[in-house]
């Protein structure tokens, strides 16, 4: 293979495919493309929550990655290790350095399983679970649907995640399930998140916050989870305003884990002070290589780490890069535009649309922010199909 390319993509998921598939449509096949990306499968990850809550096939979130890259598209199978953007390249793990003349990072975030104590060897056993890998998704719904009372304990940690909403999404699911398996009586469902409120955007936060209330949901704020004791069954919390732990005995633990950008990342020159590849946060180019762009979980445009987020980022960046190859001004503006859509039961979801100023971006002619069995449908049926045939195709 040769090793230096017009466009080096760093990460086959989401974002690099869905970049990498419209530069193809726009440059065509002499377009001389590279995507560098480890992984032989490629997961459909808002799908995971309705996994979890026995709703949606696991197999169905998964595909070959040989499938999805864009034809002339040439695939690296190997992991970034280093970048140099001074010389235009990057190493690998395989020890090959690949040269670009444009580079776009496109390598997700990074699930730090290791930061809670006791959690990487308790996960999946004794009713602790989570949503956040393929390999676990599936103990959260044999944990729920064996669980028989007691203590139901679901958490959100101090960092960003994928999709801010999507830990207590699986907690609406597990209190309907509780209810239809009649141990809800005997149980006390618990969310013990880091942050101060249930969701940034106050439009949506009300209706969150009242359906909490209205299924007697226990919300704990400023509670950080930082380790488990298996042999106990306890979790122990840290409140972020008086650093004193809490202790909290489960029955059932949902963790969402902290997370982080990819270590690569953070210790290259592409990085800001926290890790993530600055980038100017309308062009999505870097503020200080002008020949390296970024999107998605791995960059820091400040507003959530969605799907939807990388659907309206990908034709931004496919859209500078190529006016920056053609030397002209970059056209493209990213406004923060992010959706995540908030299920809160089964065949019930609130979607929350907004962009960098926390104002709603509604796509439907109706109030988006109750409750709906129609947004349901779309989350559960729509969406998947949207998502490998429209938006990893390049058309959405």
């Amino acid at each position: 293979m040769a090793s230096h390319y017009r466009i080096v993509i760093v990460g086959g998921g989401a974002a690099g495919i869905s970049v990498a598939a419209r530069l193809s449509r726009v440059l065509g096949k002499n377009a001389n493309i590279a995507i560098i990306e480890p992984s032989s499968d490629h997961y459909y990850q808002p799908g995971w929550t309705l996994v979890g809550g026995g709703t949606f096939r696991l197999e169905a979130t998964r595909r070959q990655e040989s499938t999805l890259i864009p034809r002339h598209v040439v695939w690296f199978q190997d992991s970034v290790v280093a970048f140099d953007p001074d010389n235009h390249s990057v190493e690998t793990a395989k020890g090959q350095r690949i040269g670009y003349d444009y580079l776009v990072v496109a390598a997700g975030l990074q699930i730090n399983w290791n930061k809670v104590e006791g959690l990487p060897e308790s996960i999946g056993r004794g009713g602790v679970c989570s949503n956040y890998s393929y390999q676990t998704v599936s103990s959260t719904w044999e944990s729920i649907r064996n669980f028989s009372g007691g203590n139901a304990i679901f958490t959100h940690p101090a960092t960003p995640v994928k999709c801010g909403g999507a830990p207590q999404k699986i907690m609406y699911l597990a209190d309907d399930a509780f209810r239809r398996q009649k141990v809800r009586e005997n149980s006390r469902v618990i969310f013990a998140i880091a942050n101060p409120n249930l969701f940034q955007v106050e439009r949506y936060r009300v209706v969150l916050e009242q359906v909490a209330a209205e299924r007697g949901i226990e919300t704990l704020f400023l509670h950080d989870l930082v380790r488990i004791d298996s042999a106990a069954k306890e979790a122990v919390f840290r409140k972020l305003n008086t650093s004193e732990e809490v202790v909290l005995p489960y029955n059932l633990l949902h963790v969402t884990p902290p997370m982080g950008p990819p270590d690569f990342i953070r210790a290259s020159p592409l990085a800001d002070t926290a890790g993530w590849v600055d980038v100017h946060k309308h062009t999505l180019q870097h503020v200080r290589y002008p020949n390296v762009f970024a999107l998605g979980d791995c960059s820091n445009l400040p507003t959530s780490k969605t799907a939807a987020a990388i659907r309206k980022q990908a034709p931004v960046v496919a859209q500078n890069l190529v006016a920056a190859m053609n030397e002209q001004t970059l056209p493209g503006s990213y406004d923060g535009y992010t959706s995540c859509p908030l299920v809160t039961g089964y065949g019930k979801m609130v979607l929350a649309e907004f962009d960098y100023d926390k104002t709603p971006q509604e796509t439907f002619p109706f109030d988006q922010a109750r409750e709906r069995w129609s947004m349901w449908l779309l989350k559960k049926y729509l969406l998947p199909p949207m998502y490998w045939y429209g938006m990893l195709r390049g058309r959405f």
